[in-house]
């Protein structure tokens, strides 16, 4: 198998530390360039990295110089994979497009853009056939909470379903590792996480959109969010209510959601979970602490059904599922597309 040279922009940060530590035994994916600001180029990794992941930097990436976000530090690679955020993102990933360099990015600057795939692959790794006849490509990931909470609606979204009520509770993570000063987080939560109420069902009505003429025509949906960030290290959990016209068979969707696994019929997705969706009967699960093991999985829970409405709980890893392993699957998953 050929494999695919990669350069990551943003790699000091935590999706860009969570993405190496995902990255160093990758059967096929090989990480050339590490990417930092240009006052920091070629230094050594480990002399300006403030390491927050479990356990040592990887050997393999300890003494890479570093390089900087201009194109020509990146011609030498098949794809860049950026952890950059957003106010970075948007003049930096540009000038790649531009210079005809690939790139993949968690960012959220151009999400919405139709022209742009918005790419959660179980969900619509169809939408990457936008790619075929560009010489330069383009993906962007949802939003981590967005990521997460649009997996089972893919299920719910076939039902005859009225009004979609979210409440998520997101961890700090989500902030980035310099984003919530302790004092305003510990022992509090905080009912209102900027832009993401919007954002949540923008991205998610994006996502289950239609393709035409060569752009993405977003699904129209009624779906009404809260978001509030709780004082939890990593996970996103939401509580979702649906209220339906019909009563649909719960016990047939929760048999279809464990099911659920479209990217079965590819054969080499080093990164794909083998369940996408978990189903917990127990009363008191899913949990941050008992059930984020291995981090693509998205875990539901809390059923219960009455008077046409259906209550459920969901919970993923906002830094794994939602940013630096989608990243990955979407790479991988492109590779099956013959889309590279």
């Amino acid at each position: 198998m050929d494999r695919i040279k990669v350069s990551l922009l943003g790699s000091t940060g935590m999706v860009g530390q969570k993405m190496l530590t995902l990255l160093q035994y990758h059967p096929y994916i090989d990480v050339v360039n590490l990417s930092a600001s240009m006052s920091k180029k070629n230094s050594k990794y480990r002399d300006v990295v403030n390491w927050v992941e479990h356990g040592d930097i990887p050997e393999k990436y300890r003494n890479m110089e570093l390089v900087s976000t201009d194109p020509e530090d990146h011609k030498n690679v098949d794809y860049v994979l950026s952890a950059l955020p957003p106010e970075a993102a948007e003049e930096t990933e540009i000038k790649l497009i531009k210079n005809g360099i690939n790139v993949i990015s968690n960012a959220s600057p151009y999400r919405m853009d139709e022209n742009i795939p918005l790419i959660n692959p179980e969900l619509n790794y169809d939408h990457l056939n936008l790619l075929k006849n560009r010489d330069t490509k383009f993906v962007k990931n949802p939003n981590c909470t967005s990521t997460i909470m649009s997996m089972p609606l893919n299920e719910i979204l076939k039902l005859d379903y009225k009004k979609i009520t979210m409440t998520t509770l997101q961890a700090i993570s989500g902030a980035g590792y310099t984003g919530l000063p302790y004092m305003s987080i510990d022992d509090n939560i905080i009912p209102y996480i900027h832009g993401e109420e919007k954002k949540i069902p923008a991205e998610i009505s994006k996502m289950f959109g239609f393709v035409n003429e060569n752009k993405i025509i977003n699904r129209s949906l009624n779906m009404f969010v809260t978001s509030v960030r709780v004082p939890v290290k990593v996970g996103h959990m939401g509580i979702i209510n649906v209220e339906f016209n019909e009563d649909p068979d719960i016990e047939k969707l929760k048999s279809n959601l464990s099911a659920f696994n479209p990217l079965k019929k590819f054969n080499n997705l080093h990164n794909a979970p083998v369940n996408p969706i978990i189903i917990h009967n127990e009363e008191n699960r899913p949990q941050n602490m008992i059930d984020l093991n291995n981090g693509m999985e998205v875990h539901m829970g809390r059923f219960e059904y009455r008077d046409h409405n259906l209550r459920f709980i969901v919970l993923g890893d906002n830094l794994i599922r939602g940013a630096a392993g989608i990243t990955i699957l979407t790479l991988e998953t492109m590779k099956e597309m013959n889309l590279l």
